[in-house]
């Protein structure tokens, strides 16, 4: 099993910024990809970014240019750093290992 801790949702203003952070334990966490989800009310869950063990990324096309995902801690953290937040990104986020293991989410809410 996998345990999450999760941080740094909130409120805020559009063209504001966040950084979430997600620090998991397990065995073997390192050897997996984290990654951040969002789910919005009436809608899929959705990849927003996500980090191989080998430090390879990949990010939805809304967040491009915006959101950069990295890792450190031996790779068992996760940090999602949100730049120029828009009411589109208003959402649970919600940290992952390997699409297997799931945090309890973290409220990021984009409003003026």
């Amino acid at each position: 099993q996998v345990r999450f801790v999760e941080s740094g949702g909130g409120l805020v203003q559009p063209g504001e910024s966040l950084r979430l952070s997600c620090t998991a334990s397990g065995n073997y966490v390192r050897l997996y990809d984290m990654g951040w989800y969002r789910q919005a009310p009436g809608k899929q869950r959705e990849l927003v970014a996500d980090i191989s063990s080998t430090g390879r990324a990949v990010y939805a096309d809304s967040v491009k240019g915006r959101f950069t995902i990295s890792r450190d801690n031996g790779g068992d953290t996760v940090y999602l750093q949100m730049n120029d937040l828009q009411p589109e990104d208003t959402a649970v986020y919600i940290c992952n290992t390997q699409s297997l293991f799931w945090g309890q989410g973290t409220q990021v809410t984009v409003s003026s």
